[in-house]
């Protein structure tokens, strides 16, 4: 480990001042492991001379902070949570928006893209004709965004979670790489958004997808997110959150209702709010 006590405190202090995720004692091997391409990339000796130059080069800063956000994602993770997209919330909003006949849906943290695009080959697969759909996908970090509008992904990256018959019918092969069809690129819009700081103005959303990411963060950072993401939530609509993760305890504007084995949450209205309900 070469990586000083000093510099894994400033990395840990700068991370949290500018994203609210927390990096304890403990994680110093992490923080190595993710700044040390950089720095060798930069041309430093080692991941503490790299720390020196961040403090005085922004641009680096904000590679660095990149790098340390957590970005592990696969392929529709978890599973359980798409078939109760597929075979519950659809079908209700389908019933609620028959006059729209259009969804809207919040990829949170969507890291490299493969949640939002795992949501657009399933709207794809099951709304009916005349219907359209938008996804907003956001993340902290500049260069997963970067990464969601490409729209391209490795091999390894592939093997993740993506099924053979999904794989063949919505990716096209560009060398070493696989890139999605342009009609799920299109559903797909990408946003810069800090969950821990205001939120800029957003639309209303039938459901939303915050999932594994809540636990980067202190108690009262949680309550806070999920308090402004009920502004955001239709009445009638869903959010989802890791398997991990739980609003137990946590006084928020949300009630839980379990499908199968997943914690669907749904909005509050103000008056069961006051109530307890």
């Amino acid at each position: 480990m070469s990586l000083s006590p000093a510099s894994f405190d400033y990395v840990a202090a700068l991370v949290r001042r500018e994203t609210a995720v927390i990096y304890d004692a403990g994680k110093e091997y992490l923080v190595e492991a993710r700044l040390l391409p950089l720095a060798r990339e930069a041309g430093e000796v080692d991941v503490d001379a790299y720390v020196l130059r961040i403090q005085r080069d922004l641009v680096e800063a904000r590679k660095a902070i990149d790098a340390l956000t957590i970005n592990e994602t696969s392929w529709f993770r978890d599973n359980a949570p798409y078939q109760v997209f597929t075979d519950v919330m659809l079908p209700a909003l389908l019933e609620a928006r028959g006059a729209a006949r259009h969804l809207r849906i919040w990829s949170a943290a969507c890291s490299s893209g493969q949640e939002a695009y795992s949501l657009a080959m399933l709207l794809h697969e099951s709304l009916p004709s005349g219907w359209s759909a938008e996804i907003l996908a956001t993340d902290v970090s500049t260069t997963m965004l970067e990464r969601v509008a490409a729209g391209r992904y490795g091999q390894v990256e592939m093997n993740r979670g993506m099924p053979a018959t999904r794989l063949v019918r919505w990716f096209t092969r560009v060398g070493s790489n696989w890139e999605i069809a342009p009609e799920l690129r299109a559903m797909v819009r990408t946003r810069h958004l800090n969950l821990a700081a205001p939120f800029p103005p957003l639309p209303t959303f039938d459901i939303v997808f915050l999932r594994n990411v809540l636990i980067y963060f202190e108690m009262d950072v949680k309550c806070d997110i999920l308090r402004r993401t009920r502004d955001l939530v239709a009445p009638d609509g869903f959010l989802l959150l890791g398997s991990s993760e739980t609003t137990l305890d946590m006084d928020v504007p949300w009630h839980r209702e379990p499908i199968d084995r997943v914690q669907v949450l749904r909005p509050l209205t103000p008056a069961a709010a006051l109530t307890g309900a």
